[in-house]
C-alpha cells in the first residue's frame, strides 16, 4: 500500500520535490553529510520527525542524478528500512550497506542520500480541497577505501589555487592532487586589503579542479594575492583557511 501511494506521489509531484528549498521539512537529517569507511558493514543516519505529525519516509541513495526515483535507484547502496512511518517527535536509525560492487580502491566516491518525507493530511482537512507537498534532503554520501594517502583535512589544506582567463574575465581555479573530494563553501581573493569574493560554491573531486568565478576582475591581479576559501569537515563544521595564489 504505502509503495503504491509514493508511486503515485512521486509522479504527481515530481517537479516540486526538486525544489524542496523553498520550505522547510518536518524530518530532518542528523548531520549534512555521510563517510562511509570501506571497512564498515554498515553506517546508520539518524532521523528525526519534528512535527506533531506522523510522517512516511522513504528513503535512497543515487548518483548523482537529482530525477533519479526511489525505484530507479543506481547506487550501491542498501537503505534500511526503504520506507518507514515514524511517529511525531520521534527519530529512526537508517542503515545503510555498502552492497559490494566494485569501486575505485585508489580515491573517494561520491553518492547522494536522499530521504522523501512525505507528511499526513490532518484529520480535520477535506482531502479533496487539501493540497499536500512532500520534501526531500539531500546529502553526501562518501565512500572511503582504507588507506588512502594522507586525510581529508590534508586534502582541503592542499587545494593549490590559480586565477585563469575564461570567457568574460577571469576564474580562481583550485586543484586537488588528494584522494579525498573537498567541498568549498567560498573563496575570494585578498589584494591589498581589498577582498574579492566569488559567488561560486562547490566540491573539488580527487584529481580535479573546480572553478570560481570572480566578477570584476578584468586582467591577473599584480602582488601579493592570498587565497580565503572556507571548506566543509566530515562533521559538517565549516573550516576558514588561507593559501598564497600559486601555492
Amino acid at each position: 500500500m504505502n509503495r503504491f501511494f509514493l508511486k503515485g506521489f512521486w509522479a504527481l509531484c515530481a517537479a516540486s520535490l526538486l525544489a524542496v528549498n523553498i520550505a522547510e521539512a518536518n524530518v530532518v537529517i542528523t548531520g549534512t553529510r555521510v563517510i562511509y569507511p570501506a571497512k564498515e558493514r554498515e553506517v546508520t543516519v539518524k532521523l528525526t520527525n519534528r512535527d506533531s505529525s506522523p510522517a512516511l519516509v522513504q528513503s535512497w541513495v543515487d548518483k548523482g542524478d537529482p530525477k533519479t526515483l526511489p525505484d530507479q535507484a543506481d547506487a550501491p547502496f542498501l537503505v534500511t528500512p526503504p520506507i518507514v512511518r515514524i511517529e511525531p517527535g520521534k527519530g529512526q536509525a537508517l542503515r545503510l550497506t555498502y552492497t559490494q560492487e566494485s569501486l575505485p580502491q585508489n580515491k573517494e566516491s561520491v553518492f547522494w542520500l536522499n530521504v522523501l518525507d512525505v507528511p499526513s493530511v490532518p484529520a480535520n482537512k477535506d482531502a479533496a480541497n487539501y493540497v499536500q507537498f512532500a520534501f526531500r534532503s539531500r546529502i553526501k554520501v562518501f565512500f572511503r577505501p582504507d588507506g588512502l594517502p594522507g586525510d581529508a583535512v590534508e586534502a582541503a589544506q592542499g587545494l593549490r589555487w590559480t586565477i585563469v582567463p575564461s570567457t568574460g574575465g577571469y576564474v580562481l581555479r583550485a586543484l586537488n592532487s588528494s584522494a579525498f573530494h573537498v567541498s568549498v563553501n567560498d573563496a575570494a581573493i585578498s589584494l591589498n586589503g581589498k577582498s574579492i569574493r566569488s559567488q561560486d560554491s562547490g566540491m573539488v573531486a580527487p584529481g580535479g579542479s573546480k572553478d570560481f568565478a570572480l566578477k570584476g576582475v578584468g586582467s591577473p591581479p599584480v602582488g601579493e594575492v592570498k587565497v580565503v576559501y572556507h571548506w566543509v569537515n566530515d562533521y559538517g563544521g565549516v573550516i576558514e583557511e588561507t593559501s598564497p595564489l600559486g601555492h
